[in-house]
């Protein structure tokens, strides 16, 4: 992309608005670029999943204007949004997974949507992906088997079948104990620097902030008080930010 280029960033949001009973987010901008890892921070209730919800067109924005994978989402119809999907997964909460399915199964439904695979290599790239996210031993259990972390790196494996440009994380450690925690950011730095995978991760995690993010976008009452390099938010004098940064350090 070049600087004349309409759209020069991965993903670009441009004043935007959305509310709901009250409003969640206001005049919102901020930018990912291809390559990097951002990471939405703030409290809860300030917008941060809403903001992954609208960079996967599952919400429209009141006002304002969108960009994802280069091009203007904004108004898209649902399939030209399944398009853009193809190019951005996103790994929910909960993980997702089907229950009925088994942990290759899972990862085998997303090969299972494309044609430049045989069925001797989907077994092999099923293979390939479970043991880069390190749970080739468990290919044969259920969801109801596993712990909450494991269960998001299946949703991990079962995201990149997909050969997406671009994952979206929403709180990928939330209720994981500090063992699995520090292997799931283990795991999404490893894409980072290996696939060149461009990231948004949503988190109250500062540890998997500093881990793994280049920059962060900071929410606080529906709007960006701070966006830029990690190191650099530290230096920031908002008292919002001051605050919440203090906080982890009590905790």
């Amino acid at each position: 992309m070049t600087p004349s280029d309409p759209y020069p960033h991965y993903i670009e949001f441009r004043h935007i608005y959305k509310t709901f009973d009250q409003p969640v987010l206001v005049d919102v901008n901020f930018h990912v670029d291809p390559g990097e890892t951002v990471a939405i921070i703030g409290r809860s209730g300030v917008g941060k999943s809403v903001t992954l919800a609208h960079m996967m067109g599952f919400l429209k924005p009141d006002q304002g204007r969108i960009i994802v994978a280069f091009e203007d989402a904004t108004g898209l119809p649902e399939s030209e949004w399944n398009r853009i999907r193809k190019k951005v997964t996103m790994v929910f909460q909960s993980g997702a997974l089907f229950d009925s399915l088994t942990v290759a199964e899972n990862v085998l439904f997303s090969l299972e949507l494309r044609e430049d695979y045989n069925e001797r290599n989907k077994e092999d790239v099923v293979e390939g992906l479970l043991e880069m996210v390190d749970i080739a031993g468990s290919r044969d259990a259920y969801p109801a088997d596993l712990s909450t972390g494991y269960k998001r790196a299946v949703a991990i494996a079962r995201a990149l079948a997909a050969q997406p440009q671009c994952i979206l994380y929403d709180e990928p450690t939330t209720m994981v104990d500090p063992i699995m925690s520090d292997h799931l950011g283990d795991l999404m730095l490893r894409l980072k620097k290996q696939l060149k995978m461009t990231s948004v991760v949503v988190t109250h995690d500062l540890e998997l902030m500093y881990k793994v993010a280049d920059r962060v976008v900071f929410l606080c009452e529906g709007g960006v008080i701070y966006e830029g390099p990690v190191a650099d938010m530290a230096k920031s004098d908002h008292p919002q930010i001051r605050e919440f940064l203090e906080m982890d350090r009590v905790v």
